[in-house]
């Protein structure tokens, strides 16, 4: 790797893992993560302690932050850095932008993006992938078409499981993952009244009423952490400069998300501690500044253009219309749910 980003990164690193202590920026207290029928994510340790630990923010939605950190919603377009990286833009007919591949949950798999009447680009992908639903699949081959029309997909992964592409066996896992977990925590048991200051004694199925609740807050200390896949990434078997634009696209996301204010929840408005910042493996790495990578950035983007490798135009535009079947609330794109994928697989 040559670009000065990377050039104290050994070439041998199977993984950049890179740690960061929080806080919240006020007091004591945080909201975790909660879950349908489960809560607060809480655990022990296996250790003398049985410390007691917390999930404060699970990979997968993580793994969308990362990608919000990319996006300026306002300019419906990359962070300037970034212009110049293919995506799958969805419009509606009047051209307005309804969503796009880097925002999506299902990224490339979107229905927006798949199952609407305008099936130029799914046709491009079967042409590419092929439509085989036996045989071995070639994960290059999708890496190939994913830097030519997604390349953040390379690094967020993607399930494509429609079944007439490649049998629905297309798939690549998460190069760059994140989680923040907290330890030694305690939990803060509170609560409050919703209020009618009318009809206190209203019929609260209605909305009426004083309706007391319960809250469950934590305190503990607050780790995020961030596994890029460098193994992963040279798996691919690009040329020198996509792999090195792989990587840097990962380091930004990481340096942005740190960077930026971090309030995913009401009660969980976290900062990352000073000097919080470390690169445990591989030994020696110092991660580039924000401001470095933010200025090699348009200069890789654009040695990878010129080896021809990305789509052209290098945004590609599909226009989304409801298909018969979703007008009646009845997609076809629901060969994952069919299949019993969970909402934690590598394309969330």
């Amino acid at each position: 790797m040559k670009s000065p980003l990377l050039e104290n990164l050994d070439s041998s690193a199977s993984r950049l893992l890179v740690t960061a202590k929080m806080a919240p920026v006020q007091g004591t207290r945080f909201q975790p993560t909660g879950f349908p029928d489960l809560g607060p994510a809480t655990y022990k340790l296996n250790d003398d302690k049985n410390t007691e630990m917390l999930l404060v923010e699970s990979a997968q939605s993580m793994a969308n932050r990362l990608e919000n950190v990319c996006w300026d919603e306002p300019k419906s377009a990359w962070q300037a850095p970034l212009a110049g990286l293919p995506y799958v833009n969805v419009v509606d007919p009047d051209g307005t932008p309804v969503t796009n591949s880097v925002l999506e949950a299902h990224r490339l798999n979107s229905p927006y993006i798949l199952e609407g009447t305008d099936k130029s680009f799914s046709t491009a992908l079967k042409t590419e992938l092929g439509t085989d639903k036996g045989g071995a699949v070639n994960l290059h081959k999708l890496a190939v078409t994913l830097l030519k029309y997604d390349p953040n997909s390379l690094i967020h992964g993607l399930f494509l499981a429609k079944s007439d592409i490649a049998g629905g066996r297309m798939r690549l896992p998460r190069a760059l993952t994140a989680f923040i977990e907290a330890s030694k925590v305690t939990q803060v048991a509170s609560g409050g009244v919703k209020n009618d200051r009318v009809n206190p004694s209203g019929d609260t199925g209605k909305g009426f009423g004083n309706v007391p609740f319960h809250r469950d807050e934590f305190t503990g200390d607050i780790v995020a952490y961030f596994n890029l896949d460098l193994a992963q990434i040279r798996g691919y078997c690009f040329a020198d400069e996509v792999t090195e634009l792989l990587v840097a696209l990962a380091l930004y996301k990481i340096q942005r998300i740190l960077s930026l204010p971090f309030r995913p929840r009401t009660a969980c408005d976290l900062d990352v501690v000073e000097g919080g910042v470390s690169v445990d493996r591989p030994k020696g790495y110092v991660l580039p500044t924000l401001a470095e990578i933010e200025a090699a950035l348009p200069g890789m983007i654009a040695a990878v253009a010129a080896l021809g490798v990305f789509a052209n135009p290098v945004v590609t535009t599909v226009k989304y219309v409801p298909s018969k079947d979703e007008k009646k609330g009845r997609g076809k794109n629901a060969e994952a749910e069919a299949a019993g994928e969970e909402s934690d697989n590598e394309a969330n």
